[in-house]
């Protein structure tokens, strides 16, 4: 084998192997992407099954609810459009409340409820999502969605 031979066999392994760990990376890239989405697009099911995304919008008011003897709490979240139950079991940040924004990350189960793992208090009231913010802007002249009524309000 001559020496330009051995050269260009030495490139052309060099070349796989930055081929092979650019698509390793960008594979690992992109399962750890975590996509936002309103209550609005969740529910048209733009969002993928089985996977984790971001579900952001407002708290509605009085729709925090917790059935007895269960540490799961429930509460509603809009974007003016439409609004989609979140249930999350654990600790809620500080800031959380009514008529506050919040993102929640977790996935669509198939009853259409939002299982959340973690929960996120908007903590700055000039700041919120592009996304949020537009859809907000051109629903402000629609009346709010009304909660559903199907559990007991928290006491």
């Amino acid at each position: 084998m001559t020496p330009r031979r051995q050269r260009m066999i030495l490139v052309g392994l060099f070349v796989a192997g930055v081929a092979v760990a650019v698509g390793l990376t960008l594979r690992a890239f992109q399962e750890n992407l975590l996509y936002f989405y309103t209550p609005t697009q969740a529910i048209a099911g733009e969002a993928p099954d089985g996977k984790k995304i971001r579900l952001g919008g407002m708290v509605q008011k009085g729709s925090l609810r917790r059935e007895p003897g269960d540490l799961e709490l429930r509460f509603d979240v809009s974007d003016n459009e439409k609004t989609m139950t979140v249930a999350y079991a654990g600790v809620l940040p500080d800031l959380f409340k009514e008529g506050q924004g919040v993102i929640a990350m977790g996935q669509v189960d198939a009853d259409g409820i939002f299982r959340a793992e973690e929960v996120l208090a908007k903590h700055d009231e000039n700041y919120m999502p592009p996304e949020v913010a537009a859809t907000m802007a051109t629903d402000a002249q629609k009346p709010p969605a009304a909660p559903p009524a199907s559990d007991a309000a928290l006491n």
